[in-house]
This record gives C-alpha cells, sequence and structure tokens, in this order.
C-alpha cells in the first residue's frame, strides 16, 4: 500500500505543528521520520491515524483521496499504529487485548477464544513475533508487550504500520528485535513508518528518511547519503559536536554513600530494594536502566522528596536519611529533576525568579524579609550570559521559553552556588541535539572542578557518554556497577537483569 501525505498542516493556536508537510511511503520500506521532540512527527502521524483532522491538506492511499473522521477509518483502510505509551489491558490476555474491539464470535454473542487464538498464533508465527496468546499482559516485559501492540495492527491487517518512538522504552536487544519484526513486515510488502530521534537507529534500519525540524520537512535522504552528523545538522539547523569531550576521570573522596536504601512508590509497592552506592568527588557515575525500575524513586529518597522504609543517605560523612530537601540544598546537593516543569520551575513566575528559586532567602538576595530586586535582576542577566539562555527578558514566565531553554535555567539555577553533589535525573529528556551537547558539557565541566555527580538516564547513548562507572539497575536492585568499555551489549543484557554470572548459570544449566 503506497501512502502519500500532501500539504498537511495542523494549527493549535497560534502555534504551527506542521507546516504544508509532503511525505510519501513506498511499500514494502521502512520510512524513517526523525525529528526532536516538538519538530511536528506526532502530530503529523496523527493525522495519518485520524486522530487529528488536518487544517489544510490531504491523505492518498494507493493514488485514491482518504478522509478520515477517526481511527476507525484509517484502521479499516489498512493503517495500524503503535503508540509511544501502549494501549493495552494489563489484566486481559494476549489474545483478549490483541482481539478487542474485532473479537471473533460463535452462537452470535460468545467470544470463540479458540478461533482467536488460533488465529494470534498463526500471525506471530508468520513475523516472529513469539508470543505466548494465554499470557497476562501485565506479566509480560516491556518488549513483548509491544509485539503484542504490533500484533493488534496486523489481526486487523494492518498494510502500514506507523511505530511512534517504539525504541524509547526497549534494551539495546530488545531493540534489535523489534528491527528483526520490522524487516519481516517490509519483506511481506508491508511499510513501516519508523518515528524516532535516534540517528544510529534510523541510520540502521530505514531504507528512506524524512528530517522534520519546526513543523517543516527539511529534507528526505537514505542512509548510504547521509551520517550521523549530516542528520544531526539538518534537524538542528547548525553542525553539532556528537561526542561528550572529557579526560579520563580522577576520583578523590566519597561524597555519597547509598547502604542497602528500601524505598516504596505511592502505590505502597517496594520499587528500591536493597541499592548501596558510593559516589566520589571528580567522577560521574550513571545509572542505566530501562524506565520504571526504581530509578525515579530512589533519587527522590537522595534528594530529600521521598522518606526511605530502610537504609541509610550519608552525605560528605553526614547521615541524612530522612532530611528535607531544604536541608539537603544546605548541604550541598544541586538536582536536576527529570520533570523539569513539575518538579524543577515555578511556571508563571519570571525566568528570574526561577534563577533563586532555591536562594530566595539568602542574605544576597533578600533582607529582613524583604527581596532585593535589583540583585535577582544582576544575577539573573549573569546567568542567562553565562549559560546561554535564549530569552527575551528575565521578567518573562519561564514557562514561554523553549524546553531547552527551561532546562538550562534549571542546571544555572542548581551549579550557581557552592555544591558538593551533583543529581541529574534524565537530564536531556525531550531537548534538541544542541542543548543535549551544551547540557553535557556542563555537567563534564562539573566533574572536572572536583564535584560528585550521579547521573540517571533511560537513554543508554547518554549514559555510556557521560559514566565514568555505569551503574545497571533492574527492578530496584543494582545488578552490576562497569565499566563503559564493557560495551552497549553487556550493559543491555544487565538492564533486562542478566549478569554475566546468571548467563555463564543458564548456559551451564543447558548445557
Amino acid at each position: 500500500m503506497r501512502v502519500e501525505l500532501r500539504g498537511i498542516t495542523k494549527t493549535f493556536g497560534s502555534l504551527v505543528a506542521t507546516d504544508d508537510v509532503s511525505l510519501t511511503v513506498e511499500p514494502g520500506e521502512v520510512h524513517g521520520l526523525l525529528g526532536e521532540n516538538g519538530a511536528g512527527k506526532s502530530t503529523l502521524m496523527n493525522v495519518l491515524f485520524g486522530m487529528l483532522h488536518a487544517d489544510h491538506g490531504e491523505i492518498l492511499i494507493d493514488g485514491e483521496h482518504a478522509t478520515f473522521r477517526g481511527p476507525g477509518d484509517a484502521v479499516r483502510l489498512g493503517i495500524g499504529m503503535v503508540h509511544q505509551h501502549f494501549m493495552l489491558v494489563p489484566v486481559f490476555s494476549v489474545t483478549e487485548n490483541v482481539v478487542l474491539g474485532s473479537e471473533p464470535t460463535r452462537f452470535g454473542q460468545l467470544l470463540d477464544y479458540r478461533k482467536a487464538r488460533a488465529r494470534i498464533r498463526d500471525v506471530s508465527t508468520q513475523f516472529g513475533l513469539d508470543v505466548d496468546p494465554d499470557s497476562l499482559v501485565e506479566d509480560l516485559p516491556v518488549g513483548i508487550q509491544q509485539r503484542v501492540e504490533i500484533l493488534k495492527a496486523l489481526n486487523r491487517d494492518a498494510k502500514a504500520l506507523i511505530l511512534d518512538e517504539p525504541t524509547a522504552v526497549l534494551t539495546p536487544q530488545e531493540t534489535e528485535a523489534l528491527f528483526a519484526i520490522m524487516r519481516s513486515l517490509t519483506k511481506s510488502g508491508r511499510s513501516v513508518l519508523f518515528i524516532t530521534h535516534k540517528l544510529k537507529e534510523v541510520l540502521e534500519i530505514a531504507d528512506r528518511i524524512t528530517v522534520m525540524r519546526r513543523g517543516k520537512v527539511v529534507g528526505t535522504t537514505t542512509p548510504r547519503e547521509s551520517s550521523e552528523a549530516l542528520l544531526a545538522e539538518m534537524m538542528v539547523g547548525r553542525s553539532v559536536n556528537l561526542v561528550v569531550a572529557k579526560t579520563l576521570a580522577a576520583p578523590t573522596d566519597s561524597v555519597l554513600q547509598l547502604h542497602e536504601l528500601r524505598v516504596i512508590d505511592d502505590r505502597n509497592i517496594l520499587t528500591v530494594d536493597g541499592v548501596s552506592l558510593d559516589v566520589h568527588a571528580g567522577e560521574i557515575l550513571a545509572i542505566a536502566g530501562v524506565q520504571g525500575n526504581g530509578q525515579t524513586e530512589l533519587v527522590e529518597a537522595i534528594t530529600g522528596l521521598r522518606k526511605p522504609v530502610g537504609g541509610t543517605v550519608v552525605l560528605d560523612g553526614v547521615n541524612v536519611t530522612g532530611a528535607s530537601p531544604r536541608a539537603m540544598l544546605d548541604r550541598g546537593l544541586a538536582h536536576i529533576p527529570e520533570d523539569r516543569q513539575h518538579d524543577g520551575l515555578v511556571l508563571p513566575m519570571s525566568v528570574a525568579d526561577n534563577l533563586v528559586l532555591d536562594q530566595h532567602s539568602s542574605p544576597v538576595f533578600a533582607s529582613f524579609g524583604t527581596r532585593k530586586l535589583s540583585a535577582v535582576r544582576e544575577h539573573a542577566s549573569e546567568m542567562i550570559e553565562e549559560f546561554d539562555i535564549r530569552t527575551d527578558s528575565s521578567q518573562v514566565p519561564v514557562q514561554t521559553l523553549s524546553g531547552g531553554n527551561q532546562q538550562k535555567v534549571i542546571v544555572a539555577r542548581e551549579l550557581s552556588r557552592p555544591i558538593r553533589l551533583l543529581v541529574a535525573a534524565q537530564p536531556t529528556r525531550g531537548l534538541d541535539i544542541g542543548s543535549i551537547e551544551y547540557v553535557h558539557r556542563r555537567i563534564v565541566a562539573e566533574r572536572d572542578k572536583g564535584l560528585a555527580v550521579l547521573v540517571v538516564s533511560s537513554e543508554l547513548d547518554e549514559v555510556m557518554a557521560l559514566g565514568d562507572r555505569i551503574a545497571v539497575m533492574y527492578e530496584g536492585q543494582i545488578v552490576g556497577i562497569v565499566d563503559p568499555s564493557v560495551g552497549r551489549e553487556q550493559i543491555g543484557l544487565m538492564m533486562a537483569g542478566i549478569t554475566p554470572q546468571s548467563a555463564a548459570t543458564l548456559e551451564s544449566s543447558a548445557s
């Protein structure tokens, strides 16, 4: 099936999400749609899947004009979509999830489970999906849940499949398995629209690549004609240094020690289970792991946002277990939170005020309960210049800044006072390549000044680029601490809970 988008324009108020975008997907190809968050990729695909209606433009299927009043029309015409956040019922079986909404019946109303199960086994075998039809979805790893989503689309005879950031929550091994499935789909004549912001992946799997920037298509190319550097320049509009430049670490004294730390989440489930770590001055310890393995709760316990139920947190030799965020800040902790808008900024407040959130009562910025507005503004001017924050004025609400510049406000605030430990959680999530380059450079610079740095990221490339040591977290535990030189494959296995020792045990048992 040939899919064409012609002149698609979609606006939300004054925001132009897609601007006269044209794109053609040929049968039997993987077409990569590359661009940073906010480039318009997902908006464009939601138009193609009938979830949004374009203001202008048209969609053609095999040369015929198509009108989508909703996703049902797209599905009937052979278009399937696997969303970044899966749309599965956890307590249902694989079979029940796949046939939901298109159930085969017998005797008029009863679900023909045997027929549905047989159909799923056939499709699963045909495309190498390897999914047990009887498994409960809530018991499946995230990579297998993604296969269930693909099965849902194939069960409805999808001839063009949209995959929206499909590798965001996968280990490297699960990503390779997904790529094998994508290749089997294209061999059968189906086409795949692969939405991503990851340069290595699109070069590995795509037949053609369309790059979007700020709602527009800036070019279409092929992996053979491209490189990471060229694609990055197309995405950002300028040349970008993709390598994190850093010398070997020179760690000194221990700054942060965690001993058998145990933390429960809001559901009263133990999500951090006996974590012990030691972070030294002059090093970056990076924590790798698929999102949802306890990293968020671990950071909250370290920074004072969540009280542990067991174990200890020691900062510079002082037991600070359960201390408040204010007390942790006063002891020299800086925190770049994973959700900058929810936990890092007060969006309606000005850039200047956000830059002193953690120092607003300091004698530098206040005297006898009265704020020194001139000092706040002067500090903001200095930070805007030093950290290259792009804003018309320090007095505009911080919510008017781009995501990258909002992140720079947080980085500037956290690094503008004397600190001993920097905890950076998902420090570049949602940023363009240029902003990522900047944030990485600042983190390395702080390490080189003798700061202890703890980085938590679900992006393996980021972990390997920044980490002097890498701790891998799986199901609330640290399964190992390794040097980055062990390579992506080994770290990827550890992210799935497979350590060298457990792999050897499995191999021995099999033999």
